[in-house]
């Protein structure tokens, strides 16, 4: 899943629609391969965008609300957590030996 797009569902206080169109701009560039589309792909870029922010936004409206309600801030918590982790693999892996490369004796041709 690409990091930049993020969970929108069962937010308090509940996504925007501004995070809706965020989002959804993501996705066209991730899914199309540009970060900008060219003047002439412009009105399918930003249809797509528009498309893909209505869909999002009827999504969340019928998706049932569950018991544990996300905040912002407590995402941002977990996200820190998780880059905490990932630099302290990224620390042990560097400060590891390096292991020793494996010389396989290559067998013989068959004639």
């Amino acid at each position: 899943m690409c990091r930049s797009i993020r969970v929108l569902h069962n937010f308090d206080p509940p996504t925007t629609p501004e995070e809706m169109a965020a989002a959804a701009l993501q996705y066209v560039r991730k899914v199309s391969g540009l970060h900008h589309a060219s003047h002439h792909d412009e009105a399918a870029f930003d249809a797509a965008v528009r498309t893909v922010t209505a869909a999002t936004e009827k999504l969340l409206a019928a998706l049932h609300r569950g018991a544990h309600v996300r905040t912002r801030e407590g995402e941002r918590e977990k996200a820190r957590a998780r880059w905490k982790q990932r630099e302290e693999r990224m620390a042990q892996a560097a400060s590891a030996p390096a292991p020793a490369a494996k010389t396989a004796a290559r067998p013989g041709r068959r004639r």
